[in-house]
């Protein structure tokens, strides 16, 4: 009955730490202990870590897929169809003279005039381009800052007259749809710039869910349209004219 009991008790320790454990067995009190060794093995516990370890792998990499293909789903939702090859010419060599990026633009029109950029769009001005950045002042007016798109350096800014009178309505919409927002024009265009250059960013302040709206250039000149959640800073493919 001892050694049944040693035997056992070894046994379970064994199988507890794994490997291989010596047991002493003891008969009687005139007996010589007798040992027996007692080998446990742990190798199920390591194929089910090994199983684990595989599962997240696949996991990890059908997400991988998965994401993949949402992506090249919104590329193909975001790209202009209705473009021909003198279009993409001109895009191409639109998005070439933006050598210093919207963000940056933007950047450089703010440390000009202080306020709100609402927009930047890199205007073709015959022999040349510029970075036009309307930015709305704390106390309401409205400037237009010009940036050199090769230098950054600013190149003059006006005041923007209210010709039609409609610039009061239209500052306290824009206003609404920037309340509560947390992505700037500058971080709007950052967010775009991955999917290519960036050649204008507009504020959305119409429509229900509020964004940016961003246009992209790819290097062979096919443009496509973005927008960029005011809230979150996600970019998903512009969708308001299907």
């Amino acid at each position: 009955m001892k050694r049944n009991i040693v035997i056992a008790t070894v046994a379970a320790a064994a199988l507890i730490g794994g490997g291989t454990a010596t047991a002493i067995a003891v008969a009687g009190d005139d007996e010589a202990p007798a040992k027996k060794t007692v080998t446990v093995s742990n190798d199920g516990d390591d194929r089910d870590d090994a199983q684990d370890t595989d599962d997240t792998a696949r996991d990890r990499a059908e997400d991988k897929a998965e994401d993949k293909a949402e992506d090249a789903a919104e590329d193909r939702a975001a790209r202009d169809t209705d473009e021909d090859a003198e279009d993409k010419a001109e895009n191409a060599a639109e998005a070439k003279a933006a050598q210093i990026t919207a963000a940056d633009a933007i950047r450089a029109a703010l440390k000009h005039t202080s306020g709100t950029a609402v927009s930047a769009d890199l205007d073709d001005e015959g022999t040349t381009h510029v970075w036009d950045v309307d930015v709305l002042t704390n106390g309401g007016a409205w400037h237009s800052v010009r940036i050199d798109p090769a230098t950054g350096k600013v190149l003059g800014s006006h005041t923007e007259q209210d010709d039609d009178g409609d610039d009061a309505a239209e500052t306290a919409q824009i206003r609404g749809a920037l309340k509560g927002g947390s992505v700037t024009a500058a971080q709007a265009a950052e967010a775009a710039a991955a999917k290519g250059t960036v050649t204008s960013v507009d504020l959305d302040e119409e429509s229900r869910d509020r964004a940016w709206e961003v246009d992209t250039t790819a290097a062979n000149g096919t443009g496509s349209d973005w927008r960029v959640a005011l809230d979150t800073g996600k970019v998903t493919a512009d969708r308001t004219n299907d």
